[in-house]
């Protein structure tokens, strides 16, 4: 049925126009849902033309001719409607678009000037007019169209969030970046009316929020909120502001509420599990990743911080049957081989570590290179080295050295494997100075240069960083006390190599123990204490 108008005049004449126009409206709905478009728009044209000063009337029949593109009869019936001497400036505007869709842009700009000129409260004559000048690439003109409509007086909240959305409409496509200041202007003015109705609320937060102006967006979500508690996509919304605003526990918070809502959406568990990973909570960043995984098993991402998060707690066995799974979904990819080497390396399976490190290496030369950096090269160097691969593991520590030359982890653990093996000592030496002068008090640091001074004939030298390591490690270390002994008996000094060679026993060093009873089987026999009850 048609849309009601107030009635006032009631003359015979008037009643029979405004009866024929509801007739012709009846028989032009009729035609429509049975498809037949042609008859459908010629009864709504005639419907409009009988009743032409109902404007309502008028706007619907527009719309429908325009959705059943009979542009042609949307204009006549417009340029008549308007022409009416009392036509306000919505039917102006309107009149505006029917010319803009003809082609008539001369025209259009002209129907919404006058809108404008009509109804100076009405955003419909700015936004049209400013759309057509943005469409003739005149960026300025159609800046200072929304600039008029934002200098009107007593707008309200509604009509400056829409004008926000303008702006911001004309700043995505790039015209001027002018657009976006205007915009954050607007909104802000909106947001400062306290609105209340739900619609200018998201209007305003959705468009500061675009903006970068994060917390307002917030508050204006936030109300939204308070105010519709049911309101679908807010708590989403609120919790990507609060994540892009790094207040976690914020974010947090509305992640476990979309739980509560919907359990089984496995989106807020991947950012709860993704909170917990950054800091460093890796046990609850497994169990979120594993709901992931059970909610969305084609969610490939959460496999990888699954078994990132596995890793980090030393779990490898789980975290390579998590990347087994992936790998029976999935294509290969640089991170499940990346992370299947590091699991391997972790069971001591050198030779798997070394062969997906190596199958990762040859996925991202392929795909993207830039995961080639100096970590993974590090990676690779050390599962080459226990692999005892040591001319590999060398190449693959250069490698990460070119890319990071102060890499204090690589300095350390080339010079060290060389000081280890004998070979290029002067170079170790230089590498290890180099790493310890970054980290000074790192034991494992000072221990190495400790070592190649050692390997280099200086154990005078070496002893006082040997000591400096013990005293700055935080835990006993076998490896430093035997270290410490080498150096002792090479200064000639049995009795305190044997003391810190027993003293590294007790640590219980599988490995280091045979060695280390063989060098304590070769000392002389240790010479009695003196006897405390000797006469003086």
């Amino acid at each position: 049925m048609a849309p009601a108008d107030p009635q006032r005049d009631f003359s015979p004449k008037a009643v029979s126009h405004r009866t024929e126009a509801q007739a012709r409206f009846a028989t032009a709905y009729l035609h429509d849902l049975n498809d037949r478009h042609d008859e459908a728009a010629e009864e709504y044209l005639r419907a409009g033309l009988e009743d032409i000063t109902n404007e309502a009337l008028v706007l619907e029949i527009t719309g429908r001719l325009l959705r059943f593109k009979k542009i042609d009869k949307a204009l006549q019936l417009m340029k008549q409607a308007a022409a009416q001497e009392d036509a306000s400036g919505l039917m102006h505007a309107q009149l505006g678009l029917v010319h803009a869709l003809s082609g008539n842009t001369a025209e259009a700009i002209a129907a919404n000037r006058k809108a404008i000129e009509v109804s100076p409260g009405l955003l419909a004559g700015y936004r049209h007019l400013a759309q057509l000048h943005f469409q003739e690439h005149q960026s300025e003109e159609g800046l200072a169209v929304l600039d008029q409509a934002a200098r009107q007086p007593d707008t309200d909240a509604e009509f400056l969030a829409e004008l926000g959305e303008f702006y911001l409409a004309f700043s995505r496509s790039g015209t001027n970046n002018t657009a976006r200041a205007h915009a954050k202007e607007v909104l802000l003015r909106a947001a400062r009316m306290n609105p209340t109705h739900p619609i200018v609320l998201q209007k305003i937060a959705d468009g500061l929020g675009f903006l970068g102006e994060t917390e307002q967006s917030a508050r204006m979500y936030e109300k939204l909120l308070e105010q519709f508690p049911q309101l679908p996509g807010i708590r989403e919304k609120l919790a990507d502001l609060y994540l892009r605003n790094k207040d976690y526990t914020q974010a947090a918070a509305h992640l476990r509420s979309i739980i509560e809502l919907h359990p089984t959406d496995p989106r807020p568990y991947y950012w709860l599990g993704s909170l917990a990973y950054e800091a460093k909570d890796m046990t609850n960043a497994v169990d979120c990743f594993r709901k992931v995984v059970l909610l969305n098993p084609k969610f490939e991402p959460a496999y990888y911080d699954l078994a990132g998060a596995q890793l980090s707690l030393d779990q490898a066995a789980p975290a390579l049957q998590t990347l087994a799974n992936a790998r029976d979904r999935f294509k290969p990819n640089f991170v499940g081989e990346f992370y299947t080497g590091l699991a391997h390396g972790r069971l001591k399976q050198y030779r798997q570590a070394v062969e997906h490190l190596v199958a990762a290496e040859v996925v991202a030369r392929a795909t993207d290179t830039n995961r080639l950096n100096h970590l993974f090269y590090f990676q690779l160097g050390a599962a080459y080295e226990r692999h005892q691969q040591y001319d590999e593991a060398a190449r693959s520590f250069r490698q990460c050295l070119a890319l990071a030359p102060d890499f204090s982890e690589a300095l350390n653990y080339l010079g060290y494997m060389w000081a280890d093996r004998g070979e290029n000592l002067q170079e170790a030496r230089e590498m290890i100075e180099k790493a310890v002068r970054q980290e000074p008090k790192n034991a494992a640091f000072l221990d190495s240069l400790g070592w190649v001074l050692y390997r280099l004939n200086r154990p005078q030298d070496a002893l006082p960083h040997l000591l400096k390591a013990i005293a700055c490690s935080e835990e006993p270390d076998a490896t430093l006390q035997d270290h410490l002994g080498d150096v002792f008996l090479a200064l000639q000094q049995p009795e305190q190599a044997r003391q810190a060679w027993q003293k590294a026993l007790t640590l219980e060093p599988a490995d280091l123990k045979p060695a280390i009873l063989k060098k304590l089987d070769s000392l002389p026999p240790a010479r009695p204490a003196a006897d405390s009850a000797a006469p003086r």
